[in-house]
C-alpha cells in the first residue's frame, strides 16, 4: 500500500533533503494513513496545506526524482533529520526555558519533530502541551498521529476518542479516526461511521474535500463487499 511504501522509503538513507521534505508533505496529507486531511502546519520545516475549516486546498504531490540522483545532491538520513529538527527547535527551546508552561511553544516544537519524522520526540512535546491545554483538539490530533506512526494504534485511537469528545464536529479528528480504524484496525464499518459523521456535521465542506472523503468511503465499501 502507498502508506507503507512511503514509510519504508522515508527510512531509506538514500533520500535527498528535498525528497525527505516533499515526502513529509505527502505523508501528512495524502500518502500515509493519518495526519490531517487539510491542515495548517505548526512546523517551519514543511507546510502541507491550510486547515479544512479555513478552506485550504491539498498540496500537489511532489514530482519524482527531486534531485536524489543528481550530482552533488545532499542525501539525508533520519539521524540527520533529527539533527535538523534539533537545530530548528533551538530558538523555541530557549524560549521554553523562560516560559516552560507555554502550551503553544511546546506544540510548535512538537510540530518540528513531527515534520521530520521524529514521532516519539514529537509525541513527548505534544503530550506536554496537552497537559497544560488539554482541550486543544488540534494538538491532540497531532499526538494521535505521532502515536500511530510509532506503532501505538490503540493509543492513537484513544487520543482521537478524546478529541471527538471535546469537539464532536472536528473534521480532522473524524477523518483521522476513520483512517486509523480502517488502516490500523481493519475496521471498515468504524471508518464509515466516522467519515459519515464528518460529512454530516460539516456541511460547509468544500466539494473537492467532500469528494475525497466520499472516495475513501466507496473504497471501504468495495472492500467490505469483496470480503
Amino acid at each position: 500500500m502507498e502508506n507503507e511504501r512511503a514509510k519504508s522509503e522515508a527510512a531509506s538513507p538514500g533520500w535527498s533533503a528535498k525528497q525527505v521534505y516533499a515526502l513529509a508533505v505527502i505523508c501528512l496529507v495524502i500518502g500515509l494513513a493519518v495526519g490531517y486531511l487539510f491542515r495548517g502546519s505548526r512546523s517551519p520545516v514543511v507546510t502541507p496545506a491550510q486547515s479544512m475549516q479555513a478552506g485550504g486546498a491539498p498540496p500537489a504531490s511532489a514530482p519524482p526524482n527531486m534531485g536524489g540522483g543528481q550530482p552533488g545532491g545532499h542525501r539525508v538520513t533520519l539521524d540527520q533529520m533529527k539533527k535538523m529538527a534539533d537545530k530548528q527547535a533551538e530558538p523555541l527551546l530557549a524560549k521554553l526555558k523562560d516560559d516552560p508552561k507555554n502550551a503553544d511553544l511546546l506544540a510548535q516544537v512538537g510540530g518540528i519533530y513531527f515534520s521530520t519524522h521524529q514521532f516519539k520526540e514529537a509525541a513527548d512535546y505534544f503530550g506536554k502541551s496537552l497537559e497544560i491545554s488539554p482541550k486543544n483538539v488540534k494538538t491532540r490530533v497531532q499526538l494521535a498521529s505521532c502515536l500511530y506512526y510509532s506503532g501505538d494504534v490503540d493509543g492513537a485511537l484513544q487520543q482521537l476518542g478524546q478529541a471527538t469528545t471535546d469537539d464532536p464536529k472536528d473534521a480532522n479528528s473524524l477523518f483521522n479516526l476513520g483512517m486509523i480504524r480502517w488502516q490500523g484496525k481493519k475496521d471498515g464499518k468504524g471508518a464509515l461511521e466516522a467519515w459519515g459523521k464528518l460529512l454530516k456535521t460539516n456541511p460547509q465542506l468544500e466539494p473537492a474535500k467532500k469528494t475525497q472523503v466520499e472516495k475513501l468511503m466507496s473504497e471501504v465499501r468495495g472492500q467490505n463487499s469483496a470480503n
